[in-house]
C-alpha cells in the first residue's frame, strides 16, 4: 500500500522537478494529483511515463490524501497549507512562510532527519531556502568532528531561483546584446543580469543585509546549531540553474584539509571532486540534474586559527528545493506514516 500524494504548483519549475524526482526515486505512490491555479487548469505535466492534467487548487479536497508537496509562494501557501493540514494531509512546504516558526520543523534529511516527528505539531514541515540547504549538507559532518564557530559565505545564485520569468529575462537579454533592435531592459531584476552580477537577492532589511542573507543565517542556526555565527553575501549571477557558494569556516578545534576531505567523501548527499589542477573542480553547469551537493577547492585558511575554505555547488531546483522535499517525504514515510 502506497501513498496518495499531491503536488501543489505543479506547473512551476520546482513543481515539475518534484514530479520528476518522485518518479525517478520510485516513491511509493498509489495515487497522485497535480494542482495549479485556475489560469493553469488542465495544463498537462509529466509524472514518469504518465501525463497528468492539473486540477484546481482552490476547490481541491485534501481529505484522504497523505502528503502534499507545496511549491507556491508564501501568500498562497498561507491560504491553502492550513486547509490541507486541517484535512489530515501532511504539508511539506517549499516557501519561506513556516521556516522560522518554532512549532514547525525545518528539515534537511542529511542533517536533522530526527526532527521529522515534530510534523504532528501542525501537520506541516518546512523546506529550507535553496542556498541554505546545500551549505548545511556540507557543514554538518565537519561540525560533528570539530564544532563550527563561524561561517562566512558568499553565494553565486542562478536565475532559476527567481523563476521562469527570470530565466527568460537572462535568455532574452543575452540574445539582445548580440542582435541590434532586440535589446531587453531589466524587468524581473533591478539591473541587467546578462553578463553581469547583482549583489541583491530578495528585499533589503533595516540592517543593510538582504532577506536572502538573513534567511541563510536564521535557517543554519535552526537546522544545524544556534551557536554558529553566520554572515552571508548573496549574489545573483547569469547562470540558468545551479547555485555555487564560497564558504569560509572557523572551527573550535583544528581540522586539516586532508581529514576534512576524507570526512566529506563519506558524508551523505556529498560528492567531493577536488583535484588541484585545471578543471579539477565542479561548476554549476555540471551539477544540473544531479542529486548531490558537490564540494571542491578544500584548503586550509592560514589567516585564522582552525580555518578551512571550500567551494560548494548544487542544483538549486533539486537539492535546493524539489529533491529535499521528496527526501523529507521519504523520511516521513519511513519513520512516521509507514505505508510505503
Amino acid at each position: 500500500m502506497g501513498y496518495r500524494v499531491v503536488v501543489v504548483g505543479a506547473t512551476g519549475n520546482v513543481g515539475k522537478e518534484m514530479l520528476n524526482i518522485l518518479a525517478e526515486r520510485e516513491f511509493p505512490v498509489d495515487e497522485i494529483a497535480a494542482l495549479a491555479s485556475r489560469k493553469s487548469l488542465g495544463t498537462e505535466v509529466s509524472f514518469g511515463d504518465r501525463t497528468l492534467k492539473t486540477q484546481d487548487l482552490d476547490t481541491f479536497d485534501f481529505t484522504g490524501w497523505d502528503i502534499a508537496l507545496f511549491a507556491i509562494g508564501s501568500d498562497a501557501t498561507k491560504v491553502y497549507a492550513p486547509r490541507a493540514a486541517s484535512q489530515g494531509c501532511v504539508v511539506i512546504d517549499n516557501s519561506s512562510l513556516y521556516r522560522y516558526d518554532p512549532d514547525i520543523p525545518l528539515i534537511v534529511p542529511e542533517v536533522n532527519a530526527d526532527e521529522v516527528v515534530r510534523y504532528k505539531n501542525r501537520n506541516i514541515i518546512a523546506n529550507p531556502n535553496c542556498s541554505t540547504a546545500q551549505m548545511v549538507v556540507a557543514l554538518k559532518p565537519l561540525h560533528d568532528r570539530a564544532r563550527i564557530k563561524r561561517v562566512v559565505v558568499s553565494t553565486y545564485q542562478s536565475v532559476s531561483g527567481t523563476g521562469k520569468e527570470a530565466m527568460d529575462e537572462l535568455w532574452n537579454q543575452t540574445k539582445g546584446i548580440f542582435v541590434p533592435g532586440q535589446e531587453v531592459a531589466p524587468s524581473v531584476y533591478p539591473k541587467q543580469i546578462a553578463f553581469n552580477v547583482i549583489p541583491h537577492i530578495d528585499v533589503f532589511l533595516d540592517s543593510g543585509e538582504t532577506k536572502e542573507e538573513w534567511k541563510m543565517v536564521a535557517e543554519t542556526k535552526k537546522i544545524l546549531d544556534p551557536a554558529i555565527k553566520v554572515t552571508a553575501t548573496c549574489v545573483r549571477v547569469p547562470v540558468f540553474v545551479g547555485h555555487s557558494e564560497a564558504i569560509n569556516i572557523e572551527f573550535e578545534d583544528h581540522l586539516d584539509w586532508e581529514e576534512a576531505t576524507d570526512i566529506l567523501r563519506e558524508a551523505p548527499g556529498v560528492l567531493v571532486v577536488d583535484k588541484r589542477e585545471p578543471g579539477g573542480y565542479i561548476t554549476p553547469i555540471e551539477c544540473v540534474g544531479e542529486y548531490a551537493t558537490y564540494i571542491s577547492r578544500i584548503r586550509q585558511d592560514s589567516t585564522i586559527e582552525n580555518g578551512l575554505n571550500l567551494w560548494c555547488v548544487s542544483d538549486n531546483l533539486r537539492k535546493g528545493a524539489a529533491l529535499n522535499a521528496v527526501q523529507i517525504a521519504e523520511v516521513l514515510g519511513n519513520r512516521c506514516l509507514k505505508k510505503g
